[in-house]
């Protein structure tokens, strides 16, 4: 079976995966873009965005993990867009008419649309589902290969609190936002389920990775 993956997922020294308050101009709330900017230097992260260069070594390693043997992504509303994105018949993310997904992306929603197909392969569902029924979704759509589970910090907690990640690498920034979303919120224990290790990078994140046994 396909494996739940999460990717590059970035949280703060307290824990914190965004800021407030999330809006259209602030993607993350008042943490900006601090929480990824080791991924934006990287490589990876200049042939994400179109530009030359970029560090090599082991954020950029870690980085290339984000779509290798992907075939869907799930990922939760606020990640989709800003607070009352659902009101807008025109929003279609905030990537361009080309995300860096290339896959399905299953967009957990209340407020369900007409799938958005975009360039590059991706085209957006927008469904309302338990995480298990949205990962048996996703898999059904990833055609044998892995499904990512995109974020945001909420819904990475409801898949880790539901026992279905598989895989995850948090990257632990050395930065504090004292408020916002946290990820680890009642997951008191979770270590225990998997084989954890930790990389310490010269950028000064640290990339920590849990493996449940047998994945």
């Amino acid at each position: 079976m396909s494996l739940a993956r999460v990717q590059n997922f970035s949280i703060s020294l307290d824990g914190f995966a965004t800021g407030e308050v999330q809006s259209l101009e602030t993607p993350f709330g008042h943490a900006g873009e601090r929480l990824h900017e080791w991924m934006i230097a990287t490589r990876f992260g200049g042939e994400m965005f179109g530009r030359a260069g970029g560090s090599v070594g082991v954020d950029d390693a870690f980085a290339r993990q984000f779509d290798l043997g992907i075939g869907a992504e799930i990922m939760g509303a606020r990640k989709f867009g800003p607070p009352g994105w659902h009101e807008d018949p025109a929003w279609t993310g905030w990537w361009g008419d080309n995300p860096p997904f290339h896959t399905p992306v299953f967009v957990l929603t209340h407020h369900q649309r007409p799938p958005i197909e975009m360039e590059g392969d991706t085209t957006f569902h927008f469904i309302d589902a338990s995480p298990a029924e949205a990962l048996e979704t996703a898999r059904q759509a990833a055609g044998g290969q892995d499904v990512r589970l995109g974020g945001g910090a909420t819904m990475i907690r409801d898949f880790l609190a539901a026992g279905l990640v598989d895989h995850m690498h948090v990257v632990v920034v050395p930065i504090l936002l004292g408020r916002g979303v946290r990820l680890w919120d009642g997951l008191e224990g979770l270590e225990k389920d998997y084989e954890v290790e930790a990389t310490s990078s010269p950028s000064g994140v640290t990339h920590v990775t849990f493996t449940r046994a047998g994945a």
